[in-house]
């Protein structure tokens, strides 16, 4: 602070007091008085073209209107005076026509005043300039020769323009002359060269000035440049061509962009560097240009200044400028002037806080004219940039003007003071809907207006009053802040704004809604063209915002094309295509937010195929084969495949020779002799196979002998006498050469020392004569063609061929271990007389007969055993107890069987029996059952006799105790007596012979029913019931419905009675009656014929066993109720009330046809109530009881559009009598409406009125 400022006592705590009229920039309402406000002026310096009008504007606002006036050059501009200058009706704007004018005539500093009855406004110093374009000076350039490696500037001197011009060079052919590092162009427009080398000769650089205003461009004489190369001047150390010298300065204004600029020769072509002493370099707001030779930083501030240091090096040496930055400063705000509406007797303060450098100096204006110069005002005190107002008075408003200079430029602002006094206002709209997304933050406004300016409080539901602190902040305007908005916030709010004048409220409302999230984002998705993409994006929203989803790619709109198809919650791509790669984005959109989430699609494809197939390093057997990859389409190649193809052996079949890594673009490749090559190469990515590549050229290789001998050789005599030698041959692509042939040697193993041996060729075989009986020879095959013999082959070692055995086993003996398995000995054959490779024994069995048997009367089948290699012995099983059997061995070989040995017979020890042929139940009695059975089918010796077991089986499947019985073998039937009636009972019988009991064949039956009584159904899920499960079925119809009963011999769980209306096709009707044998069908109709079934059937079994349908009629049963109006006590009743009723219809028409007054009427005429009004003589309707209610009409009634009940043609009626009632007659005469009380009750809830019955009512209760 300035420390010889002079402040008045207390001033320091008078500026905090008046704090609050400098915060808060208040709007005056436009329909209250108040000075002008500039709302639009034209920017300071405006430079117009001469081809189109001058238009300076200059709008305000004020009550009342503000009136418009201009100043030129510090003169009054009379507008009026001059037709070429049009003020615009409402603003002070000018639009100046120059088209026939001078443009020069209207240059200028213009200035324009906005005034009304409260105050004067002004606007800035607008300069008003004229663009110009002027043509380039005429000169003679000299044609400019030079040595190679020299340093050159060629000049451009543009002429100077408003606003500058933009320099380019370029040629006669319009064409830019490239820049680079060693030829650039400086900010001032010249072409530098660090050394220029013979190409830079040409007789064309032009230099070029672009005007923006005027949209033209100049050029300069061409300039003609010869390099020399005859003596060239050698490398040498870099130097500065710009600036000069070791140091320069340089100023720069805070907020404009500094440009510093080092541009150097040498040899080699220097580098810059740059660097500041003593700091760093902005990093957000500096950027290099022109080969890192200028230096930009962007919104200089005062810490920018310093020393600069820029470097040029090159491999000789290195070199330095420093150029030190001075950082000046125009005016700019700390703190505009602010409007200031005043109470009269309140004090403000308005406050003009300027920096800059040089420190600028503020002068105070009052409605344009300096305040030293203004009338006199106590009121005001002016401190340097600080005007004080105290206890302002009506009719002192002003517009007060603070000017800033200094040597760089000035601001100038207006604030006025405005002295009001009004009662609050809110400017908010009432019941506005504030809606926001949870956890964020809320802002209800309570924009106001009155003077003093009101408080602002805020109250919740029109209870909670809100005070600041969490979560509320209430903010200098009056708004209503919430931090992080919840659901529980939401709700009615209610702002109210108070000063000494009055007070309003204003209702606004806040709705807290749910966030709107992305559930399943779209993922990553690798596509293979053709194929369709799919993109998910689900979304979770507030149930009352409506959201839109957007999708875009790469940040752009989707393309119009048909095979991209939106659905709610998904993007489909269709047939991709290569151009549909990229990111594609969903995005959320509601009224308060929105969410968005992104994926890459990526596009694959096979790889396209190699091209440019190359041939290098040949040789005899090899050769490298080159080649360069076709595009991998996204989807990195994994190997390449190389194939060949035999134009000489098979052509057009191309044959896989090697792979090589998707990294590599060689392979050494092996070749076989005799070939004539030609390869190509296919890659391999995750797609597949790309298309095979173009051939390569064709490669020939040399003939030589074969490298290989023929494979899988074999010798195997087909006959007796022979030996074939076999072997797979080579292909013409191994045969190495022409004249293929093979040549077969063969000797017998162990015999002959010598090898025979035959060539051949075009066969795969050759058959060896003469050979003895399956002998091993050694066998070789080895390739030879025209240019030699393949590698010595492998021996191989064959047999001659096989004859059948020439002897039989001897010693055949057999061990019998049980009735169904023996064992078979024998004694090998000697190995000569196998004659052939030995591959087992067989053994030949039969059963003759059994024991039991004298003679077979048909012969059994003869059975088969093989045992393989060399054995002497084998086991039968499976055979047949208490029989004989024969049996006989052959030897076998890879020809066949020998002989078979002699015969030999043994027998089988007895066995158990099988089980008895047949168990039947043949005769059921109600405490007996009867059983008959067969013999078994084999007894497998001598039957002893049968076993019997049985056990009863009650309703839930329990089993009881067994009985057991035995018979002789000739016994097959028995009488089971003392068993229980309806019993089901379950039976066990077996064969047995001394080695003991066979299988049981099993059998269940149930004892005949006991109609005595009824027995519970044997219920089982296990045993299937023996027989039909349904007896007779009788039927009989009570009172109380049709009983059934039926007899049943079945187990199942689930038995029904089933009935239907006869000739009805509804469904059966179905009622459970489990464990019983009699059921009782009630509700039947009488006089009604019914068809009723018994049905039984089991989850278990899907069988359904059902009784035939039998026929129950139901009789008309005569009612036995009393017809209460037969009875005589009834009809006097009845003839009572009708009497009764006759009797007051009779006294009812005689009143009326007598026309006679009733006691209501009476009761008024003797009261004469003056409240009581008389009946109206247009209507005749009763004044006291015209209550409305009571008019309303009934259901099915009409009443007049008055409301009145309209009467018939005489004055009494039945309505007269009641207390308001609006019944009528009819036209028939009966009576409708009911009497009613003072008042109507509902229909639903009846006429509860506590007032004595009248005589309608005591009719309509007997209607």
């Amino acid at each position: 602070m300035d420390r010889n400022r002079k402040w008045v006592p207390g001033f320091e705590a008078v500026l905090l007091i008046l704090l609050s009229h400098t915060t808060v920039a208040l709007e005056v309402p436009l329909d209250l008085p108040q000075p002008p406000t500039i709302t639009l002026q034209s920017p300071k310096d405006y430079i117009f073209d001469p081809r189109e009008n001058i238009v300076i504007h200059c709008e305000a606002k004020g009550k009342p209107q503000p009136s418009f006036s201009w100043t030129r050059n510090g003169s009054h501009f009379d507008v009026e005076k001059d037709s070429k200058v049009l003020m615009k009706p409402g603003s002070g704007t000018l639009v100046i026509d120059i088209s026939q004018e001078k443009a020069e005539a209207y240059e200028g500093t213009y200035q324009c005043t906005a005034h009304n009855e409260h105050g004067t406004a002004v606007s800035n110093n607008i300069v008003i300039r004229q663009s110009r374009s002027p043509l380039w000076s005429k000169e003679r350039n000299e044609a400019i020769v030079v040595q190679k490696g020299v340093s050159l500037v060629l000049q451009c001197r543009p002429p100077a323009g408003l606003p500058p011009p933009v320099i380019f060079w370029m040629d006669n052919n319009f064409q830019r002359l490239p820049l680079d590092k060693r030829v650039s162009q400086a900010l001032n427009g010249d072409l530098y060269f660090s050394n220029v080398l013979p190409e830079d000769t040409r007789s064309d650089y032009i230099c070029y000035a672009r005007f923006p205003h005027t949209q033209t461009i100049q050029q300069k004489q061409p300039i003609s440049v010869t390099v020399l190369d005859s003596s060239p001047d050698g490398e040498r150390r870099p130097g500065f061509m710009l600036p000069l010298g070791t140091t320069s300065t340089q100023m720069v204004l805070r907020g404009e962009t500094l440009e510093l600029e080092c541009i150097a020769d040498g040899l080699p072509t220097p580098d810059i560097s740059w660097q500041k002493d003593g700091g760093e370099l902005p990093s957000s707001r500096t950027s290099f240009h022109n080969f890192k030779k200028t230096l930009k930083i962007s919104d200089v501030n005062e810490a920018d200044g310093g020393a600069y240091r820029c470097t040029a090096t090159n491999n000789l040496g290195t070199v330095h400028h420093i150029i030190k930055v001075t950082v000046n400063a125009a005016p700019f705000w700390v703190s505009a002037p602010r409007n200031l509406i005043l109470a009269p007797n309140e004090t403000g303060i308005l406050m003009c806080r300027v920096s800059g450098e040089p420190k600028p100096q503020i002068s105070w204006f009052v409605n344009g004219v300096p305040i030293e110069n203004a009338p006199e005002d106590h009121s005001r005190k002016v401190d340097d940039d600080t005007v004080i107002l105290s206890s302002v008075q009506s009719g002192s408003s002003a517009v007060y003007q603070c000017n800033a200079s200094n040597a760089f430029g000035y601001l100038m602002a207006n604030a006025f003071v405005n002295v009001l006094a009004e009662p609050p206002r809110v400017l908010t709209p009432p019941n506005r809907v504030y809606q926001v997304i949870t956890n964020n933050p809320a802002l209800l406004h309570c924009a106001s207006f009155g003077s003093p300016i009101p408080t602002i409080t805020w109250f919740k539901d029109s209870q909670i009053s809100i005070k600041n602190g969490d979560p509320y902040v209430i903010r200098e305007d009056g708004t209503l802040e919430i931090h992080v908005a919840q659901p529980l916030n939401s709700g009615k709010y209610t702002c109210i704004a108070t000063n000494n004048l009055g007070i309003k409220e204003n209702h606004v409302f806040l709705e807290v809604k749910e966030p709107t999230r992305i559930l399943k984002q779209p993922e990553y998705k690798v596509v293979q063209r053709g194929m369709s993409a799919v993109f998910e994006c689900k979304v979770k929203h507030d149930p009352s915002l409506h959201p839109t989803m957007t999708w875009l790619k790469d940040k752009g709109e989707l393309p119009d094309d048909e095979r991209f198809e939106v659905g709610t919650d998904s993007l489909i791509i269709k047939d991709v295509t290569d151009e549909d790669e990229g990111t594609y984005t969903c995005i959320m959109n509601t009224t308060l937010d929105q969410d968005s989430a992104s994926a890459m699609l990526t596009v694959v494809e096979k790889p396209d195929p190699p091209t440019d197939l190359e041939l290098t390093d040949q040789t005899e057997r090899t050769v490298q084969l080159t080649w360069t990859p076709g595009d991998e389409h996204n989807s990195p190649t994994q190997k390449f495949l190389i194939q060949y193809e035999d134009l000489l052996h098979e052509p057009g079949v191309w044959i896989n020779l090697t792979e090589v890594a998707g990294t590599s673009t060689t392979a050494q490749l092996n070749l076989s002799p005799y070939v004539y090559y030609s390869f190509r190469v296919r890659a391999l990515n995750n797609v597949g196979y790309s298309e095979p590549s173009q051939p390569s050229r064709q490669y020939r290789t040399n003939p030589a002998a074969p490298d290989e001998n023929p494979s899988d050789v074999h010798g195997v005599g087909l006959e007796p006498g022979n030996l074939v030698i076999s072997w797979t041959p080579l292909t013409g692509f191994q045969s190495n050469g022409p004249g293929l042939e093979y040549k077969v040697q063969w000797r017998q193993k162990d015999v002959e020392e010598n090898w025979s041996s035959k060539n051949v060729a075009n066969v795969s075989q050759y058959v060896v004569s003469g050979t003895p009986t399956y002998v091993p020879y050694e066998i070789k095959v080895q390739a030879l063609n025209d240019y030699g013999s393949g590698p010595d082959p492998e021996v191989v070692i064959g047999y001659s061929g096989e004859d059948l055995p020439l002897s039989a086993p001897d010693s055949v003996r057999v061990m019998v271990h049980s009735s169904t398995l023996a064992e078979v000995h024998w004694e090998p054959v000697a190995f000569p007389s196998v004659r052939g490779k030995l591959q087992g024994y067989k053994v030949y069995y039969r059963r003759e007969r059994g024991l039991h048997e004298t003679e077979k009367e048909t012969k059994e089948e003869e059975q088969v055993l093989s045992f393989s290699g060399n054995r002497s012995e084998g086991r039968l099983p499976g055979l047949q107890p208490y029989s004989v059997y024969s049996v006989f061995v052959k030897v076998l070989n890879s020809k066949g069987e020998g002989p078979p040995s002699p015969s030999k017979t043994f027998e089988t020890p007895e066995g158990v029996p099988e089980q008895p042929s047949f168990l039947n139940v043949v005769n059921h009695g109600m405490d007996s059952l009867t059983l008959e059975w067969g013999p078994p089918t084999n007894n497998n010796g001598r039957l002893a006799g049968y076993t019997l077991g049985y056990q009863p089986v009650n309703y839930t499947s329990e089993l009881g105790p067994v009985k057991v019985m035995t018979f002789l073998a000739n016994e097959t039937t028995v009488t089971l007596g003392n068993l229980n009636a309806s019993m089901l009972y379950k039976f066990y019988l077996s064969a047995r012979t001394i080695k003991g009991p066979g299988p049981n064949i099993t059998q269940e039956a149930s004892t005949a029913m006991d109609t005595t009584r009824i027995q519970p159904t044997v219920e089982t899920g296990k045993v299937r019931p023996v027989g039909p499960p349904f007896g007779t079925v009788n039927t009989s119809v009570s009172e109380d419905g049709a009983v059934i009963s039926w007899e049943y011999f079945g187990h199942h769980k689930n038995v029904y009675v089933e009935y239907i209306v006869e000739n009805s096709k509804e469904d059966w009707k179905k009622e459970a009656v489990n464990g019983s044998h009699s059921h009782l069908i009630k509700g039947l109709k009488p006089g009604m014929s019914y068809r009723v079934r018994v049905v039984a059937k089991d989850a278990a079994d899907p069988t359904v066993h059902s009784t035939d349908e039998v026929l129950v009629a139901v009789p008309a049963v005569p009612s036995r109720q009393v017809d209460i109006a037969t009875q005589g006590w009834f009809i006097g009743l009845m003839c009572a009330i009708a009497l009764l009723i006759l009797v007051l219809l009779i006294v009812c028409f005689i009143k009326r046809n007598k026309g006679g007054k009733y006691p209501v009427k009476e009761k008024e005429d003797a009261h004469q109530d003056p409240e009581i009004q008389p009946m109206k003589e247009d209507d005749g309707t009763f004044g006291e009881y015209s209550d409305t209610e009571d008019h309303k009409p009934l259901k099915g009634s009409r009443t007049p559009s008055n409301g009145t009940v309209r009467r018939d043609e005489s004055d009494d009626s039945l309505v007269d009598y009641g207390e308001g009632g609006d019944g009528q007659f009819n036209e028939d005469g009966s009576f409708i409406g009911q009497y009613s009380g003072k008042k109507e009750k509902d229909t639903h809830e009846g006429n509860e009125s506590s007032e004595a019955p009248s005589p309608v009512n005591a009719m309509n209760s007997f209607v």
